[in-house]
């Protein structure tokens, strides 16, 4: 993603729906002490965790701006680059969201995101969103509406960005199976990490979201080896130029 999107040292990257911010870092440590890296998302408290993480590592590069991605308020031509890490899949509306980011760009600046594919091809995911879909009784998003696996389909991010305008757009399937030692690895980072799922959750008791948690711990088992855990996982990831 960072490649695509041509991010390297002196320029100003924004990242959208940024997250903890991984690749915040990374592209703060890319554009070196002459550049700068804002990372937005509508989270304060999970942009606290990229503050703090820059910090330590004394990039002082790095700036976090509580945001929600369709409503971004930012001078136009005001970034060379931008990103976002499996963060458009979950804006109601994407139309929205990359024309802010369009008109954040400077002429010629690269836009790059990362989705994940098919559900078929990341059960890690795809698994533990289906107990839990099954168990909360909730209906499967209607297309053209955020989840997971909105943008997964062939060619449906790189046209989102053709739609709102960019150009000269490419985009790539890479194979990224997450690798742990177990499967209880996987689902410790997932309870971590992973809010969509806790939204999912959020109608169940107690009792009945740890249950679905052990019944998400079988279901990843299955993708134990004898080298550790190997969860699916396909992403793609396209990217334009303003």
């Amino acid at each position: 993603m960072l490649d695509m999107a041509a991010i390297g040292p002196g320029i100003r990257v924004l990242d959208v729906a940024a997250g903890a911010g991984q690749q915040s870092l990374v592209a703060a440590r890319r554009v070196g002490p002459t550049g700068h890296v804002l990372a937005t998302d509508i989270s304060s408290n999970i942009l606290d965790f990229a503050a703090e993480n820059a910090r330590i590592e004394g990039l002082d590069n790095l700036a976090t701006l509580v945001a929600d991605g369709e409503a971004l308020d930012l001078a136009p031509e005001s970034f060379d680059a931008a990103i976002s890490r499996v963060g458009m899949i979950y804006f109601p509306d994407q139309q929205r969201a990359l024309a802010n980011i369009l008109r954040a760009l400077k002429p010629g600046g690269r836009f790059a995101a990362i989705v994940y594919g098919l559900p078929e091809k990341n059960g890690f995911f795809s698994k533990p969103v289906s107990i839990i879909r099954e168990r909360a009784k909730l209906p499967p998003p209607a297309p053209g509406q955020p989840g997971p696996f909105s943008l997964g389909a062939p060619g449906v991010l790189a046209e989102a960005l053709k739609q709102a305008g960019f150009r000269d757009v490419e985009d790539r399937i890479v194979d990224a199976p997450v690798l742990l030692p177990s499967a209880a690895e996987c689902v410790r980072f997932e309870r971590d990490s992973f809010g969509a799922l806790h939204q999912m959750l959020a109608q169940l008791d107690a009792e009945a979201r740890d249950a679905a948690w052990q019944a998400i711990a079988d279901a990843l088992s299955a993708y134990e080896t004898p080298n550790g855990f190997r969860g699916p996982c396909e992403l793609i990831i396209a990217a334009g130029t303003k």
